[in-house]
């Protein structure tokens, strides 16, 4: 039996798909600037003009990766920190698990060395705070409540804690794969919680 035809809206999303594959395999493994666009259709085995029908330019494409790789990176965020027994574990686990995931090797040059060049530090900051700030909003407010922290303001304490997991993420990019480096950072991250969640649960407020 023939299998049925796919749609035209079937073959778009495939095309589409097919190409933001080959774009974020192409960029990094060579970078941005390395990167051609016919480089990137070759590799998906469409047009150029099938490039040009799903994305603005290659930078838009770049973009759209950009995204999904935040949003696959909240996705196991959210992961980890779901396995922990309290709030205060969830924190840790979910900020280890960021910087760890932004260092895979598929993510690191796309998301921490050219995305900032390429798409500029406020959409960079912007797609930060779309995936990732609700989740660190929410474990931050867990924290402050089975802890009896008082935060003044729930909001700026989310800013300032993704601030700092940002920057250490990317002085850990700019290690490249130094492990003995990555392990001081990982125990300076985790020293800096031990102080931001010193409040024993049930304990007095500030």
């Amino acid at each position: 039996m023939q299998s049925p035809r796919r749609t035209q809206a079937e073959r778009r999303a495939e095309t589409r798909a097919a190409l933001l594959r080959a774009g974020a395999s192409l960029f990094a493994a060579k970078g941005f600037a390395e990167t051609g666009a016919e480089e990137i259709v070759a590799s998906a085995g469409v047009t150029r003009g099938a490039l040009y029908h799903h994305f603005k330019d290659k930078a838009d494409l770049f973009e759209t990766i950009v995204e999904q790789a935040f949003a696959d990176i909240v996705a196991e965020i959210d992961a980890a920190a779901a396995q922990a027994p309290d709030p205060a574990s969830a924190l840790r686990l979910g900020s280890l698990a960021w910087l760890r995931a932004s260092q895979h090797r598929a993510r690191r040059r796309i998301l921490l060395i050219d995305a900032p060049a390429v798409i500029g530090w406020d959409k960079w900051r912007a797609l930060d705070s779309r995936y990732g700030m609700g989740s660190l909003r929410e474990g931050l407010a867990a924290v402050a409540r089975d802890r009896a922290i008082k935060l003044p303001d729930i909001e700026i304490a989310a800013h300032l804690l993704s601030g700092a997991l940002n920057e250490a993420a990317l002085l850990l990019a700019a290690h490249g794969r130094d492990k003995a480096f990555q392990r001081r950072l990982e125990a300076s991250v985790g020293a800096l919680l031990d102080c931001i969640l010193e409040a024993p649960r049930g304990g007095a407020k500030r």
